[in-house]
């Protein structure tokens, strides 16, 4: 088992031995440990590392990185096209009627 260091606020280095390196899974933690260490370890993941959290030795979940969500534009221009339409001007009776095309 290696630490894992990591800096806290303080610039002072900071060590995780409940932390692991498992061959062909990469940083293991155990579930209990994860859960005492849960601050810690959203730090080192919002840095870019992996970590699997195991139950019983086995993998049960991997924490990685959240990708931010860019929003596209909010598209806002066609309230005064529909506004402007046959159907806002009269009863439901007329909508129906001009739809029918028996106007």
């Amino acid at each position: 088992m290696r630490p894992l260091k990591m800096k806290a606020e303080l610039s002072e280095p900071m060590v995780m031995r409940e932390v692991a390196t498992m061959p062909g899974i990469g940083e293991i933690i155990n579930v209990r440990s994860a859960k005492a260490h849960l601050s810690a370890l959203l730090e080192l993941v919002a840095g870019g590392r992996e970590i699997t959290i195991t139950s019983d030795g086995k993998p049960k979940a991997k924490l990685v990185k959240a990708e931010s969500e860019k929003r596209g534009k909010v598209f806002t221009g066609m309230g005064d096209y529909l506004m402007k339409q046959p159907i806002h001007g009269g009863s439901a009776d007329e909508a129906v009627s001009w739809s029918r095309g028996e106007w």
